[in-house]
């Protein structure tokens, strides 16, 4: 997930499991695993609710139970 802004180390407690890469290009790269859809929505709706803007959303592949 690409998020507008340089997101500081200490808004890992608001991502937790997730790590956040800051890149040169102003933006963060949050990258983690969402184990279903409701997971999905709860980590959308936060970035909403910290008025984060979403730049974009990659899924890298899935995990077979």
């Amino acid at each position: 997930m690409r998020l507008q802004g340089q997101l500081v180390e200490s808004w890992s407690d608001w991502f937790e499991g997730f790590t956040l890469t800051g890149t040169g290009d102003g933006t963060t790269v949050l990258t983690g695993s969402v184990i279903d859809q409701a997971a999905l929505h709860g980590l959308l709706r936060r970035v909403s609710d910290l008025g984060v803007t979403l730049i974009s959303f990659n899924a890298l592949g899935s995990r077979q139970p």
